[in-house]
């Protein structure tokens, strides 16, 4: 029986949250997509080796956010053998452009094609995942850019969690939070002039809830207050 460790790695790029996916080139699933990563090394751990496959397979190294995703062991899951899976959940900033071989591309996450195995269903949980934790903690920090505007940060969270985001809204309730704060400097003017916009920051850029019973749902529907 065989472990492989696989990773779900999300950026938002274009105002769309994409999904990094490689061509597989032989059976099973010939010219499906999947996940990257590959076989569990027999004297690594689970996360040194996602990060090892990421960096030399598909040359990803800025990675904000790693976290450890789901294990799957269905003994179907694989057609020829069988073969547990771990998978990560990774996230990269806006702006930054992993160099990836010709064969691995981004996907819009919510509109992926034929996939090998049950990668659909990882990508989905990490999806999930990751709109869950944008409610209680501060894991936006990991899709933005270390300093940006709260509207490209409304674009973040909006694609991140499909919906349509306040940008007042979305200040009213991270500045409460103490998520983010300003820095004091203005963005550059955009081509047309006018006033030039506030630039923030996150307060921390590593993992922290902070606000464990908050929920951020859908505009028009009923839910508890929250910031």
């Amino acid at each position: 029986m065989g472990h492989e460790v696989l990773a779900v790695v999300l950026q938002v790029r274009d105002h769309v949250l994409s999904v990094l996916l490689w061509q597989r080139a032989r059976p099973p699933y010939e010219g499906g997509w999947a996940l990257p990563g590959g076989a569990l090394g027999v004297a690594e751990g689970l996360g040194p080796s996602i990060r090892r496959q990421l960096k030399q397979k598909v040359d990803v190294r800025e990675l904000t956010h790693l976290e450890q995703l789901e294990t799957r062991g269905a003994p179907d899951r694989h057609p020829l053998t069988r073969v547990l899976a771990t998978a990560y959940l990774g996230l990269i900033p806006a702006g930054v452009d992993p160099l990836t071989p010709e064969d691995t591309r981004w996907h819009p996450a919510d509109r992926l094609p034929d996939m090998a195995f049950d990668h659909a269903e990882l990508v989905d949980s990490g999806r999930r995942r990751l709109r869950s934790k944008l409610s209680y903690t501060n894991i936006g920090f990991a899709l933005a850019p270390p300093v940006f505007t709260l509207s490209e940060l409304t674009d973040y969270y909006r694609a991140a969690l499909g919906y349509e985001v306040s940008a007042t809204n979305l200040q009213r309730v991270l500045l409460r939070r103490g998520q983010i704060q300003p820095t004091g400097a203005s963005a550059p003017p955009g081509r047309y002039g006018g006033r030039p916009a506030a630039l923030y920051r996150f307060r921390v850029r590593e993992l922290e809830v902070t606000d464990a019973f908050a929920v951020l749902r859908p505009p028009g529907r009923i839910a508890p207050q929250v910031g």
